[in-house]
């Protein structure tokens, strides 16, 4: 069998082919991928499904691929899986935590920077030939250094922002599900968002930070704030958002993320004082060489009996096989007797 899926035609480095050089690999032909009902055909005899996270994997998507072993998504986050039905299918989810760390924090501190001194909206009049932009006192930002930058989330990523946030003297504060017992910790959201002149989102997407940032605490942060989330468009309430910028209650926005992607709502897209980018935190050339190859070496290990430290579910699938296992060693004990 050992045949691996791609749900994207990834341009496969030398060194990733040498790995993939004993299975079969099939990928589509085109950049817009599979269709849900060519996707299910395609694992029904596969091993190995390597995704990025416009696939939804589902338990009606891995309804006929008996033989599947392996899910390797290519990226960090994963609310695109639905790993408890992965698990039940004896199925290991597999991410590339570490890969796009570093770019997306570039990308976060890069939206920080644009947003606040409202790059996006001069660049846009100066395209569009508009007068009067050259005058002084045109497209007036906040600055960046020794703003007090406030992280929602605080892990790799968010203290990859930290660190860039320390050459630019910004005192910072962080919050986090769980005390850090860090300086800077914040326990309340709220408060965080009341102190700080720049808020970055870090937060997976999950039942509990959907629209974390809604109307209510939109109405918290200073007229002056500056909101950039490069996390999940959904920990955002855009509708609320967008009412925030137009009335002003908050200065600018810089999104890399969108809660109906690649849709982005026109409120959002009319929004003045915004910087809107279409997911490209973590595409960096390097950033994505890096994911694949770790999404490779995961599909390689567990298809050669190995549990790697990138599989999320590993000690689920575990149990799963176990149990099975000993439900097949009743039933042909039933079967002797």
């Amino acid at each position: 069998m050992n045949k691996i899926v791609l749900t994207y035609p990834f341009d496969i480095q030398e060194q990733q082919r040498g790995l993939l050089s004993g299975f079969t690999v099939v990928s589509p032909a085109s950049k817009a991928g599979y269709s849900f009902t060519e996707l299910r055909d395609e694992l029904r005899g596969a091993e190995a499904l390597i995704c990025l996270s416009n696939v939804q994997v589902d338990a009606d998507l891995l309804s006929d691929a008996k033989h599947l072993k392996v899910v390797a998504r290519v990226g960090v986050g994963y609310d695109n899986v639905d790993v408890e039905s992965c698990s039940r299918a004896g199925v290991l989810v597999t991410v590339t935590r570490g890969g796009p760390e570093e770019a997306t924090a570039d990308a976060a501190f890069g939206l920080i920077i644009a947003a606040s001194r409202l790059f996006g909206e001069a660049e846009r009049s100066l395209r569009a030939g508009e007068t009067g932009i050259w005058s002084f006192g045109s497209f007036r930002g906040h600055d960046v250094h020794n703003a007090v930058l406030g992280l929602v989330g605080y892990g790799r990523i968010a203290q990859a922002v930290a660190m860039r946030a320390e050459s630019f003297q910004m005192p910072v504060l962080h919050h986090a599900k769980h005390h850090t017992g860090l300086p800077g910790f914040v326990a309340n959201l709220d408060e965080l968002l009341e102190k700080s002149d720049i808020v970055s989102i870090h937060v997976p997407l999950t039942a509990e930070t959907t629209h974390i940032i809604d109307r209510r605490r939109l109405a918290l942060m200073k007229e002056s704030a500056v909101l950039v989330n490069t996390s999940r468009g959904a920990v955002v309430d855009e509708d609320a958002l967008a009412d925030a910028l137009k009335n002003e209650t908050i200065f600018a926005a810089g999104l890399d993320v969108y809660e109906y992607e690649p849709k982005v709502s026109d409120k959002l897209l009319e929004a003045p004082h915004t910087v809107l980018l279409p997911h490209i935190g973590g595409a960096s050339e390097g950033s994505h060489e890096t994911m694949l190859s770790m999404a490779v070496e995961s599909v390689v290990a567990i298809l050669n009996g190995e549990m790697p430290d990138t599989a999320i579910n590993g000690m689920a699938v575990e149990a799963v096989m176990a149990n099975r296992s000993e439900r097949n060693i009743g039933k042909q004990r039933q079967e002797s007797n």
